[in-house]
């Protein structure tokens, strides 16, 4: 099967060697986001705008490869504090219809950048 990259100047850049995403087949698989706002390279302070940050991130490598939420399979949630699960939790569900992905979410004690929140995804047409 043929690898194609997957890249968007709309979400932060790769910060170490690998790629935004990876499209193999019908699958996608995108690298954890973190809350990067890739017009300023700024980081929100709260979970709150961390995760809608990760999820704009996200859409914006989902829109490049022609795809949406809908299309999602998996996710893996990486916070640093597992007290903001159910906020994260509710900001994550606004961005789906009824059909939610196959999911885990964990805490991690660190994260690039010191965010508070990393999200991967795979995706498939």
């Amino acid at each position: 099967m043929i690898k194609k990259i997957i890249t968007t100047d709309k979400a932060p850049a790769a910060i170490g060697p690998y790629s935004q995403a990876i499209k193999v087949g019908n699958l996608l698989f995108v690298s954890g986001q973190i809350p990067v706002n890739p017009l300023n390279a700024e980081i929100p302070a709260t979970i709150e705008e961390q995760t809608h940050q990760v999820m704009k991130n996200i859409e914006a490598i989902l829109t490049e490869a022609n795809l949406n939420w809908n299309n999602l399979v998996k996710t893996s949630i990486f916070l640093q504090n597992l007290d903001n699960f159910s906020t994260v939790n509710e900001i994550y569900a606004s961005y789906f219809s009824d059909v939610y992905p196959a999911r885990e979410c964990v805490q991690v004690s660190a994260l690039p950048k010191n965010v508070l929140i990393e999200i991967s995804i795979i995706a498939t047409e």
